[in-house]
């Protein structure tokens, strides 16, 4: 059964950096309508789905985003995934704030750029004083920067608990090992993707790209097209879909 379903609604981020798994840059667009986001979670939700994740691209430069996430959580539990820079303009903090999703999880892509580490702090904090949204980080950890991203793991520490960090495997080169990540955590219990061990799908979770394609995770090739925005179009593809891996190391 299908319960935590993950939705990037474009593949346009003005940040458009070149290891995105979405591909995304300044010229991408999206396929999907703010209307048909909330009829598709709407039915999907109807039919057991208990949390849903908004990306990207970057979901705050997603023209509706605000008028999604307000109808969907009434509805369900619902996060989303941003590089915050959308919002260092406090008119879509507040626009954030009001449509009050119940996690707002902030990539950090950087962790050596002083300045993204001090603006995802203040965005952190501000999130905590300011609403009433669950507020987390996404760190990317590239075998480059592994004492880097030890120290900004530390940081975080001071201002989130652990399970409000999870520790991001870059993909398509300079990928860590699960070594890597549990010496970054200081040997103690942390987060990460399900696969960091083994590629595979739990069952309860599938991913949906900005063309509206389907698999059982966001960066398997294979995936399968929506034949319709419905529950049942959702089973149908994933019925369809060949399962592959995105990179060779998780399939050994």
């Amino acid at each position: 059964m299908i319960e935590l379903l993950s939705i990037d609604l474009s593949n346009h981020c003005s940040k458009g950096c070149d290891f995105c798994y979405n591909h995304s840059h300044a010229g991408g667009v999206t396929s999907w309508k703010p209307a048909e986001v909330m009829s598709f979670c709407n039915d999907c939700i109807a039919n057991g789905v208990k949390a849903i994740s908004l990306g990207g691209g970057e979901p705050l430069e997603y023209k509706g985003i605000y008028e999604v996430v307000g109808y969907l959580s009434d509805k369900c539990f619902v996060s989303l995934t941003t590089n915050g820079l959308p919002l260092l303009d406090d008119s879509a903090f507040n626009s954030l704030r009001n449509a009050h999703p119940d996690k707002v999880h902030i990539t950090i892509h950087f962790p050596d750029d002083e300045s993204e580490m001090e603006r995802v702090f203040s965005q952190i904090t501000r999130l905590q004083r300011e609403t009433g949204i669950i507020p987390g980080v996404n760190l990317l950890v590239d075998t480059r920067k592994i004492e880097v991203c030890r120290r900004a793991y530390d940081s975080l520490l001071q201002i989130l608990p652990r399970d409000s960090i999870i520790l991001i495997p870059k993909r398509y080169g300079n990928t860590p090992a699960p070594k890597d990540l549990a010496y970054i955590a200081g040997g103690k219990p942390f987060q990460s993707p399900s696969c960091l061990l083994k590629c595979c799908y739990t069952g309860d979770f599938c991913s949906v790209s900005w063309d509206k394609r389907v698999n059982w995770c966001s960066f398997a090739t294979g995936k399968v097209a929506l034949p319709e925005l419905t529950f049942a179009g959702l089973e149908d593809a994933l019925r369809r879909v060949k399962f592959g891996c995105c990179s060779s190391m998780h399939c050994q």
